[in-house]
């Protein structure tokens, strides 16, 4: 069983920069992709970036791109999400998840297990 836990959240100033961290404990595999995803209140829960295991492509958001880095040290099986020039619509609960790839990173259906998310708020 994958279990996934979120840290590294919080509430920052416009223009400030957070690292969020994602513990994956259990088996992953090369096919799989590992992503963030965020859900604003009242909004629909959308992918913000992916990497894939097997070959490190890494899909982010429009809205994030040139901003956000995602990148992941397998030696500790962390997930990372580096976030620089935050805005106050970057806003959200932010969700680790992980899955076999099933060629649409942004689709969160496409995705078995998931952490219990961490609290982003940017401030103006």
């Amino acid at each position: 069983q994958v279990q996934l836990v979120e840290s590294g959240g919080g509430s920052v100033q416009a223009g400030e920069s957070l690292r969020l961290s994602c513990a994956v404990s259990g088996k992953i595999y090369i096919n799989y992709d590992m992503a963030w995803f965020r859900q604003a209140v009242g909004k629909e829960r959308e992918g913000v970036a992916a990497i894939y295991l097997g070959g490190g492509s890494r899909h982010y958001l429009d809205s994030v791109d040139g901003r956000f880095t995602i990148s992941r040290d397998a030696a500790s099986n962390t997930l990372y999400l580096q976030m620089n020039n935050l805005k106050p619509e970057d806003t959200a609960v932010y969700y680790c998840a992980t899955g076999p790839s099933s060629g649409n990173w942004h689709v969160a259906s496409g995705y078995v297990y998931w952490g219990q998310g961490t609290q982003v708020t940017v401030s103006s």
